[in-house]
C-alpha cells in the first residue's frame, strides 16, 4: 500500500498561497507572492534533499499542476527539478486538460475514489504540493497518511490556507521537528483520530 502525504509550506497564520514568486497565484486578489524566498537555509535545503531524494509520485490539483508543468520541465538545473520531472503526476481536473508535462495521468470519475486506488496499488509514495481544494477532498475521506509541514515565520493576514474553513477537526501527532536558523519549523505530522477533549481546572 502507497502512503499519501501533504507536503506544504505555511506561513505562522496558515496561508499557503504562491510561497515561490508573485506571479504563481494572485487569485483573490493575493499580494504577498514569494513569502518564503528570503527564508531559505542550508539546513533547509538538506531537508528538502532527503525528502526528494526518495522515490515518489505527485497527486495534483489542475492550477497547482499549470504551475508546476509551466516551471519545471524548462527548469532543469534547479534543484529538486530532475525528480519533479521524472515523477508520475496524477492530476485531479472536472475537464479533460492536455496533460503535456512528461509522466502526467488524469485521475479519471470521483477523485477521492481514483487516489485511493492509487494507494492500495504498488508504488513509491505519493506527495501532494500545494493543491488546497484537492487537500481538504482528500482529508475529508480520510486519505491522507502524513502531513510534512513547513511553518515560516510570517503573517499574511489573508489567503488560501491549507486547514481551511470546513477542514474537518482532527488531532495529529507530531514525529519530527526541526527549527532552521531562519526560524522555519519543518514538522512531520501523522493523523491521530479524534480531538482529545478534557476539562481545565484550576485550584
Amino acid at each position: 500500500m502507497r502512503r499519501l502525504i501533504v507536503q506544504s509550506f505555511l506561513t505562522l497564520d496558515g496561508v499557503m498561497q504562491a510561497p515561490g514568486g508573485p506571479g504563481e497565484d494572485d487569485d483573490g486578489g493575493f499580494a504577498y507572492g514569494g513569502w518564503s524566498v528570503n527564508y531559505w537555509d542550508e539546513r533547509m535545503g538538506e531537508v528538502m534533499d532527503r525528502s526528494m531524494g526518495r522515490p515518489f509520485d505527485l497527486v495534483l490539483g489542475r492550477r497547482t499542476y499549470d504551475i508546476f508543468a509551466a516551471h519545471w520541465p524548462r527548469a532543469t538545473e534547479e534543484m529538486g527539478a530532475k525528480p519533479l520531472n521524472d515523477a508520475t503526476k496524477y492530476v485531479a481536473s472536472r475537464s479533460r486538460p492536455d496533460l503535456a508535462w512528461r509522466n502526467s495521468v488524469l485521475i479519471e470519475g470521483d477523485v477521492a475514489e481514483g487516489v485511493a486506488a492509487l494507494k492500495q496499488g504498488d508504488g513509491p509514495e505519493l506527495q501532494v504540493h500545494g493543491s488546497g481544494n484537492l487537500i481538504q477532498t482528500l482529508m475529508r475521506a480520510g486519505l491522507v497518511d502524513e502531513y510534512r509541514l513547513w511553518i515560516f515565520p510570517v503573517v499574511v493576514g489573508s489567503g488560501k490556507r491549507l486547514f481551511a474553513e470546513g477542514t474537518v477537526a482532527s488531532g495529529l501527532t507530531q514525529v519530527d521537528s526541526q527549527v532552521s536558523t531562519t526560524g522555519v519549523v519543518m514538522g512531520t505530522y501523522l493523523p491521530a483520530g479524534e480531538i482529545p477533549l478534557g476539562s481545565f481546572a484550576l485550584e
